[in-house]
């Protein structure tokens, strides 16, 4: 999973980022509101964890922000300030949980954990047309064939197959595979695409992963060629 921390304790948020990697998980960091929110906004991550207190916007503003943007990534809310009334504010402006510093990093980890499960991807299998992804061997398979994906290809397939028929733009592909200060172009998108599209064809799949101009990818299943 994708992860964004906001958080303006350098330290505190470098400490998170390195917990939730030895988790498996995926995490950039921002240590202003308003950088995080331009983060946010590109619409990559599977959960935001957020300092309440940070300059130039804070948490509550920046949940708001989110939201407005029709954006129901899970947002957990770190702070120090303890007060019911802080709470409902939080929770108000679009915050799923609210954690109070100092947390038991036990405790982080369950509410991440909780977050994550109810972003519904936490299922073994994604399937689309005839072919089905498994996202434990990264193994795609159509009846009794079957064929392993590399990394890279897994992660963009994943992607694909979650966003079905609907439209996946480039930048949103580079941003989430390859990370948002990656020096990777749309032409490693176009290569894996490329790759991925192979595969399919090598064990009979009826998916075909469709260009629209300006738009990106997406999928449609039919007969097989």
């Amino acid at each position: 999973m994708k992860i964004l921390v906001i958080e303006d304790e350098r330290l505190l948020a470098d400490s998170i980022k390195t917990l939730l990697e030895t988790q498996g998980h995926q995490v950039e960091t921002a240590y202003d509101g308003e950088t995080g929110a331009e983060y946010a906004e590109l619409g990559v991550y599977d959960l935001l964890v957020l300092d309440v207190m940070m300059p130039r916007m804070d948490g509550f503003q920046l949940a708001r922000r989110v939201r407005r943007q029709h954006n129901s990534v899970p947002i957990l809310m770190l702070t120090a300030k303890s007060d019911v009334t802080d709470r409902v504010e939080g929770l108000n402006a679009g915050a799923d949980y609210y954690l109070t510093k100092p947390f038991d990093t036990r405790e982080l980890l369950a509410c991440v954990n909780a977050l994550l499960r109810r972003q519904g991807e936490q299922v073994d299998v994604l399937t689309f047309g005839n072919t089905s992804l498994d996202l434990a061997s990264g193994t795609l398979s159509c009846g009794e064939s079957r064929i392993r994906l590399s990394a890279k290809e897994f992660e963009v397939m994943r992607l694909l197959m979650q966003r079905g028929d609907r439209n996946l733009p480039k930048e949103q592909i580079l941003a989430k595979v390859w990370g948002f200060d990656s020096n990777a172009v749309e032409n490693h998108v176009e290569v894996y695409v490329g790759f991925l599209r192979k595969k399919l064809r090598s064990i009979g799949s009826d998916i075909r992963i469709d260009a629209v101009r300006r738009m990106g990818y997406h999928l449609e299943a039919g007969e097989t060629s």
